[in-house]
Protein backbone atom coordinates (compact mmCIF):
# COMPACT_ATOMS: atom_id res chain seq x y z
CA UNK A 1 0.00 0.00 0.00
CA UNK A 2 1.38 3.70 -1.11
CA UNK A 3 1.47 6.53 1.37
CA UNK A 4 -0.92 8.08 -0.42
CA UNK A 5 -3.62 4.94 -0.32
CA UNK A 6 -2.68 4.89 3.47
CA UNK A 7 -3.31 8.71 3.73
CA UNK A 8 -6.94 8.19 1.48
CA UNK A 9 -7.97 5.23 3.84
CA UNK A 10 -7.13 7.51 7.43
CA UNK A 11 -8.77 10.54 5.80
CA UNK A 12 -12.60 8.68 6.18
CA UNK A 13 -12.05 8.08 9.73
CA UNK A 14 -10.93 12.11 10.24
CA UNK A 15 -13.84 13.09 7.60
CA UNK A 16 -16.44 11.26 9.73
CA UNK A 17 -15.05 12.78 13.05
CA UNK A 18 -14.83 15.99 10.39
CA UNK A 19 -18.68 15.83 9.89
CA UNK A 20 -20.02 14.69 13.36
CA UNK A 21 -18.50 18.26 14.32
CA UNK A 22 -19.79 20.25 11.76
CA UNK A 23 -23.26 18.54 13.19
CA UNK A 24 -22.30 20.00 16.40
CA UNK A 25 -21.69 23.08 15.76
CA UNK A 26 -24.87 23.45 13.45
CA UNK A 27 -27.00 22.24 16.44
CA UNK A 28 -25.20 24.73 18.54
CA UNK A 29 -26.18 27.85 16.30
CA UNK A 30 -29.91 26.46 16.12
CA UNK A 31 -29.43 26.40 20.06
CA UNK A 32 -28.44 30.01 20.01
CA UNK A 33 -30.90 30.45 17.49
CA UNK A 34 -34.01 29.29 19.78
CA UNK A 35 -32.32 31.44 22.86
CA UNK A 36 -32.63 34.72 20.98
CA UNK A 37 -36.16 34.04 20.13
CA UNK A 38 -39.05 36.59 20.49
CA UNK A 39 -39.52 36.74 24.83
CA UNK A 40 -42.44 34.42 25.05
CA UNK A 41 -42.75 33.97 21.42
CA UNK A 42 -42.44 32.43 18.30
CA UNK A 43 -39.34 31.41 16.34
CA UNK A 44 -37.77 34.22 14.59
CA UNK A 45 -36.58 33.94 11.27
CA UNK A 46 -32.70 33.45 12.04
CA UNK A 47 -34.10 30.33 13.98
CA UNK A 48 -36.49 28.73 11.17
CA UNK A 49 -33.30 28.90 9.03
CA UNK A 50 -31.37 27.47 11.18
CA UNK A 51 -33.56 24.74 12.03
CA UNK A 52 -34.21 24.35 8.33
CA UNK A 53 -30.57 23.70 7.70
CA UNK A 54 -29.68 21.84 10.55
CA UNK A 55 -32.70 19.25 9.91
CA UNK A 56 -31.55 19.05 5.96
CA UNK A 57 -27.70 18.39 7.33
CA UNK A 58 -28.40 16.06 9.56
CA UNK A 59 -30.43 13.69 7.61
CA UNK A 60 -28.31 14.25 4.67
CA UNK A 61 -25.54 12.66 6.49
CA UNK A 62 -27.43 9.51 7.56
CA UNK A 63 -29.24 9.34 4.43
CA UNK A 64 -25.20 8.91 2.62
CA UNK A 65 -24.01 6.65 5.49
CA UNK A 66 -27.09 4.10 5.11
CA UNK A 67 -26.68 4.35 1.58
CA UNK A 68 -22.92 4.03 0.50
CA UNK A 69 -20.63 3.84 4.08
CA UNK A 70 -22.82 1.04 5.56
CA UNK A 71 -23.09 -1.11 2.79
CA UNK A 72 -19.61 -0.74 2.16
CA UNK A 73 -18.72 -1.53 5.64
CA UNK A 74 -20.75 -4.47 5.89
CA UNK A 75 -19.07 -5.99 3.01
CA UNK A 76 -15.78 -5.41 3.86
CA UNK A 77 -16.85 -6.65 7.68
CA UNK A 78 -20.14 -8.70 7.96
CA UNK A 79 -19.81 -8.89 11.84
CA UNK A 80 -20.51 -5.46 12.05
CA UNK A 81 -24.14 -6.03 10.99
CA UNK A 82 -25.56 -5.72 14.54
CA UNK A 83 -23.49 -2.57 15.15
CA UNK A 84 -24.90 -0.90 11.51
CA UNK A 85 -28.73 -2.43 11.89
CA UNK A 86 -28.43 -0.27 15.79
CA UNK A 87 -27.12 2.89 14.00
CA UNK A 88 -29.90 2.46 10.92
CA UNK A 89 -32.23 2.31 13.54
CA UNK A 90 -30.97 5.47 15.37
CA UNK A 91 -31.28 7.27 11.67
CA UNK A 92 -34.51 6.36 11.66
CA UNK A 93 -35.39 7.16 15.37
CA UNK A 94 -33.58 10.86 14.85
CA UNK A 95 -35.14 11.11 11.39
CA UNK A 96 -38.65 11.34 13.23
CA UNK A 97 -37.26 13.61 15.62
CA UNK A 98 -36.08 16.05 13.19
CA UNK A 99 -39.59 15.28 11.44
CA UNK A 100 -41.13 16.68 14.82
CA UNK A 101 -38.87 19.60 15.26
CA UNK A 102 -39.10 20.42 11.17
CA UNK A 103 -42.99 20.42 11.90
CA UNK A 104 -43.04 22.60 15.20
CA UNK A 105 -40.57 25.11 13.47
CA UNK A 106 -43.36 24.93 10.10
CA UNK A 107 -45.90 26.04 12.34
CA UNK A 108 -44.17 28.82 14.24
CA UNK A 109 -44.63 26.95 17.49
CA UNK A 110 -43.46 28.54 20.89
CA UNK A 111 -39.80 29.41 21.29
CA UNK A 112 -40.10 26.28 24.52
CA UNK A 113 -41.51 23.86 22.50
CA UNK A 114 -38.70 23.99 19.47
CA UNK A 115 -36.15 23.94 22.58
CA UNK A 116 -37.51 20.12 23.66
CA UNK A 117 -37.60 19.21 20.21
CA UNK A 118 -33.90 20.63 19.84
CA UNK A 119 -32.65 19.04 22.87
CA UNK A 120 -34.21 15.97 22.69
CA UNK A 121 -32.66 15.59 19.29
CA UNK A 122 -28.78 16.53 20.48
CA UNK A 123 -29.05 13.76 23.21
CA UNK A 124 -29.99 11.08 20.72
CA UNK A 125 -27.21 12.44 18.43
CA UNK A 126 -24.85 12.75 20.99
CA UNK A 127 -25.20 8.98 21.59
CA UNK A 128 -25.31 7.95 18.35
CA UNK A 129 -22.29 9.41 17.34
CA UNK A 130 -20.48 8.73 20.41
CA UNK A 131 -21.07 4.73 19.38
CA UNK A 132 -20.66 5.49 15.78
CA UNK A 133 -16.92 6.65 16.48
CA UNK A 134 -16.22 4.35 19.11
CA UNK A 135 -17.77 1.26 16.88
CA UNK A 136 -16.55 2.18 13.33
CA UNK A 137 -13.50 4.98 13.31
CA UNK A 138 -11.00 1.56 13.41
CA UNK A 139 -12.66 0.16 10.37
CA UNK A 140 -12.81 3.95 8.57
CA UNK A 141 -8.81 3.90 9.10
CA UNK A 142 -8.95 0.10 6.82
CA UNK A 143 -11.83 0.91 4.50
CA UNK A 144 -11.54 1.04 1.04
CA UNK A 145 -13.86 3.01 -0.71
CA UNK A 146 -14.04 5.15 -3.94
CA UNK A 147 -16.48 7.59 -3.18
CA UNK A 148 -16.71 11.23 -2.98
CA UNK A 149 -17.33 12.48 0.36
CA UNK A 150 -20.31 14.52 0.04
CA UNK A 151 -21.88 11.08 -1.35
CA UNK A 152 -20.99 9.31 1.58
CA UNK A 153 -20.89 11.28 4.78
CA UNK A 154 -23.74 13.92 3.56
CA UNK A 155 -23.32 17.09 1.55
CA UNK A 156 -21.56 18.92 4.61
Amino acid sequence: MTERERTRLIAWSRELRQVHARLREALDLTRSAAAGGRPGGTATRDLLLYCHGFCAALDGHHRGEDHTLFPAIQAAHPELEPVLRRLAQDHSMIANLLAGLQAAADRAAPIAELDRHIEGIAAIMESHFRYEERQLLGVLETLSLDAPPGEVLGPL
